[in-house]
């Protein structure tokens, strides 16, 4: 039988991950950051700045020798010793965890539902434009660079907060670390949202991530292959949900759909009987706001393994986030509410 993903077991890999994520960030290797190029630093949207001072509403990690900082936001009145579900968000170039707190709306739909949801933040001496180096060799693999970081974040929360399923999502350039990072700790991550995002194995240096912002990646099949021998022994499925603009300028919209026939393809490599269980096609359309097309496969028991949502229209931004916010489309349906629930429904 098909063996899902099982959050209870989830989480005792998890503490024995957490001893060998101690690794410190390695340093950027003196290549520009993507958003240093000319037209990236004036997409659209309202980017923002690291400041000294933790965001409102959250509370700030243990500092950091390395510069890279981390934000948790916890449903008010919790226990922290009440176990619940850990949502990390990756920020896009341009963007500080403040931003991107208040331009998703994902601690309101976390609130909701329990959940905690944590945010790290690149540091500005890694990539002067505050990207996430997804590109590099050394920020694309388990006990190195800036995965090791984030397996980092996630030790830091469990010190002070029970978790329980660990879920990943980050946009743009946090979008495709997301993917990396997932990849590098399926131990540790109990599903991944890439929102306007590449692909794992998309790029290993700055020419070919410009050229798979623009095209996609070299190659579904051998970037499925690539994210099953990064994920080594601590293979397990990993239920993937990407969203995409259809008229991203940035980062081309067949990036987003890589994403989930890379992720399909490498959990059919972790167990052949993956999948199998059909798709769910819905066409709709947010009240006054734009239409959309969801594609969602579910397992032979009815579960969701992989989630597609094209925003018509939509270019670089989050869809449904807060009017005014950075790199927020408020007029697409709610990625948070879309993503929270995939989780759900993945691990539920």
């Amino acid at each position: 039988m098909l063996k899902h993903v099982d959050w209870r077991e989830l989480v005792a890999a998890n503490q024995r991950t957490i001893h060998e994520a101690g690794v410190p960030g390695v340093g950027a290797s003196g290549l520009p950051g993507l958003g240093s190029l000319p037209g990236l630093a004036d997409l659209p949207g309202r980017p923002g700045r690291a400041t000294g001072a933790a965001p409102p509403g959250l509370v700030e990690l243990p500092a950091r020798p390395d510069g890279r900082r981390a934000f948790v936001h916890a449903p008010p009145g919790t226990d922290p010793a009440r176990s619940a579900p850990l949502l990390l968000v990756l920020h896009g170039c341009t963007q500080s965890a403040a931003d991107v707190a208040g331009a998703m709306g994902l601690s309101a739909v976390t609130d909701r539902v329990g959940w905690r949801i944590a945010y790290a933040q690149q540091g500005r001496g890694h990539n002067p434009r505050d990207c996430w180096n997804w590109f590099e060799p050394a920020h694309q693999a388990r006990g190195t660079g800036e995965p090791a970081f984030l397996a980092d974040v996630v030790a830091a929360v469990g010190e002070r907060w029970t978790s329980g399923p660990v879920f990943l999502v980050g946009f743009s350039a946090g979008g495709a670390m997301a993917a990396v990072a997932a990849a590098a700790y399926p131990d540790l991550f109990a599903g991944l949202g890439v929102h306007s995002g590449l692909a794992f194995g998309a790029a290993r240096s700055l020419p070919t991530a410009l050229m798979a912002m623009r095209r996609g990646g070299p190659g579904v099949p051998a970037q499925a292959a690539a994210a099953r021998r990064a994920m080594g022994d601590h293979a397990r499925l990993m239920p993937t949900i990407a969203l995409h603009g259809t008229r991203d300028a940035i980062v081309a919209a067949r990036n987003g759909e890589q994403v989930v026939e890379q992720w399909r393809e490498t959990n059919r490599l972790v167990d052949s009987r993956a999948g199998g269980g059909g798709l769910e096609l819905v066409r709709g359309r947010r009240d006054e706001g734009r239409a959309f097309t969801r594609r969602r496969w579910h397992d032979a028991h009815g579960r969701p393994v992989a989630e597609h949502v094209a925003v018509d229209g939509m270019g670089h931004a989050w869809s449904g986030g807060t009017p005014g916010g950075s790199y927020a489309d408020p007029r697409g349906p709610s990625a948070a509410e879309a993503i929270v629930r995939f989780f759900g429904d993945a691990t539920g």
